[in-house]
């Protein structure tokens, strides 16, 4: 049994001209949303003992606030950026079958489809929501379609 937490990254600014998407960093609400998120994350109980985020500046802002409340590095994966959920569910299957709580960090429409996908389950999926979904496997490479389940959904201020 393996527990996934699929993370969109925190709000993020609009108002700096002429950077690409890639670089666009947290606006201020972000940088307030992520730590509370991990906050609540530590006092639900939640033993995440592993982050793999996309390479865009807000995902690698939002995952070292995670990062920092758990006290775990964060690996970085120019795959997660803009991916489909295919392709979250491949890097997923992909972690090292020693962990078992797992976080991946990345962008919508990809990480809702995601959870859709694993899970079955349709969500609204807003900037620094965190879905939590139990696996039903002994080793992430068996991660299939409908091999899990939502347990959780977290939203900023939910």
């Amino acid at each position: 049994m393996k527990t996934l937490l699929l993370a969109r990254h925190a709000k993020s600014d609009w108002d700096v001209a002429g950077l690409r998407d890639h670089d666009r960093p947290l606006n201020d609400r972000g940088l307030r949303d992520a730590p509370a998120m991990a906050r609540r994350l530590v006092d639900d109980g939640v033993r995440l003992r592993r982050i793999v985020s996309s390479t865009a500046v807000r995902a690698r802002s939002t995952a070292a606030a995670y990062a920092a409340a758990f006290e775990v590095a964060v690996a970085e994966d120019p795959q997660l950026y803009a991916a489909s959920a295919r392709t979250i569910l491949r890097v997923a299957a992909t972690l090292p079958d020693d962990v078992d709580v797992a976080m991946l960090v990345g962008h919508n429409p990809g990480m809702a489809d995601a959870v859709a996908e694993l899970t079955g389950s349709d969500v609204e999926f807003p900037t620094c929501a965190v879905a939590e979904c139990r696996v039903d496997v002994g080793s992430w490479s068996e991660l299939i379609e409908g091999s899990g389940r939502l347990l959780k959904l977290r939203t900023p201020g939910h």
